[in-house]
């Protein structure tokens, strides 16, 4: 097995806002790049779009990636109130071209600073009553939409990232890894993939790992959000990435092995009571921990255990390797 060594580590922009009081450099965006860069082993930023980038000018934005020794790994698409019933599922087709129009504007912005992904995820698409919509339709606007970003920028990866609930949306358009892979399917084009966010996957009722394996293993994974939280009714905690599900962040991380994951590891937390830098710090250990344990893991034989489904087997073997 040729194991990946060159792993590239971005975390949450915002995280930066929290514990200001630990921060004596400049507030609003260019700070908290600024913020980002004094995390040990940080490569990557991910910028909300428009949130983010807004007002900027693309060598303002660039000047402060390269005094932070930073680069951008991806654009993040957060379409803004207006698009309340909907973004791309909007029932008014002049509102679902603007959202069209707003996914192209991140398209450019990641093209100018150089990061090869927009990852796609609304608020807004979905319902939340049955009998609100017409689900056919509300499915055939979403596939329409992401095929014109594809076609307008085949050079940009263009990722999904499902979620099946918030306060927001009750029921999204995509509520699972599974409606996702049909999506990426009917949408048809090879530069369409997805962005697993390990909390969502929790969320849905999802082991992680299988939801990477089934992505994965279709080279639809093109990246991952990681966190963590305890799932009680209605709550995203974006705790530390295996801090309480920590068989389950192993597991997923090997799936990443066993898939050739090529994109960058992301952390999407909410580090609101804790220093957000050693938070981030952490977090980037605890992968590479993570990362060499799954090693040790299929090097000792993990495989041929799982292809037995013996589950003392592989319980015995992760004590042995703890």
């Amino acid at each position: 097995k040729a194991w990946r060594t060159s792993l590239l580590f971005g975390s949450r922009l915002n995280s930066m806002k929290d514990r200001m009081d630990l921060w004596e450099g400049e507030k609003g965006v260019l700070g908290w790049i600024a913020r980002q860069g004094t995390v040990k082993g940080l490569d990557l930023v991910d910028f909300n779009y428009p949130q983010h980038l807004e007002g900027l000018e693309v060598d303002t934005v660039q000047k402060a990636l390269a005094d932070a020794g930073l680069k951008t790994g991806a654009i993040c698409m957060r379409y803004p109130k207006e698009f309340q019933a909907g973004a791309m599922t909007h029932p008014d087709p002049g509102m679902r071209e603007a959202a069209v129009a707003l996914t192209k504007e991140g398209c450019a912005w990641a093209r100018k600073l150089g990061a090869k992904e927009l990852v796609v995820w609304s608020a807004f698409c979905g319902y939340d009553y049955s009998n609100q919509v017409d689900y056919v339709k509300m499915w055939d606007r979403v596939v329409d939409a992401f095929q014109q970003v594809c076609d307008a920028y085949p050079d940009i990866k263009i990722s999904l990232e499902f979620k099946p609930t918030d306060e927001n949306t009750r029921f999204f358009a995509v509520p699972s890894t599974g409606a996702a892979v049909v999506l990426v399917k009917d949408i048809n084009r090879p530069n369409m993939g997805l962005t697993l966010d390990f909390g969502h996957c929790l969320a849905a009722g999802e082991n992680p790992a299988q939801s990477a394996a089934l992505a994965g293993s279709r080279g639809m994974l093109f990246g991952v959000q990681l966190n963590d939280g305890y799932q009680r009714l209605g709550a995203e905690d974006g705790l530390i990435f295996g801090s309480v599900h920590p068989h389950m962040a192993l597991e997923f991380v090997r799936w990443l092995q066993k898939t050739n994951f090529a994109g960058h590891i992301y952390f999407d937390t909410f580090p609101r009571n804790e220093d957000p830098v050693r938070e981030a710090e952490y977090n980037i250990r605890k992968f590479k921990t993570l990362w060499e344990k799954a090693k040790t893991l299929t090097e000792a034989g993990l495989d041929a255990i799982t292809d037995k489904h013996d589950a003392l087997a592989a319980l015995e073997l992760l004590d042995l390797h703890a």
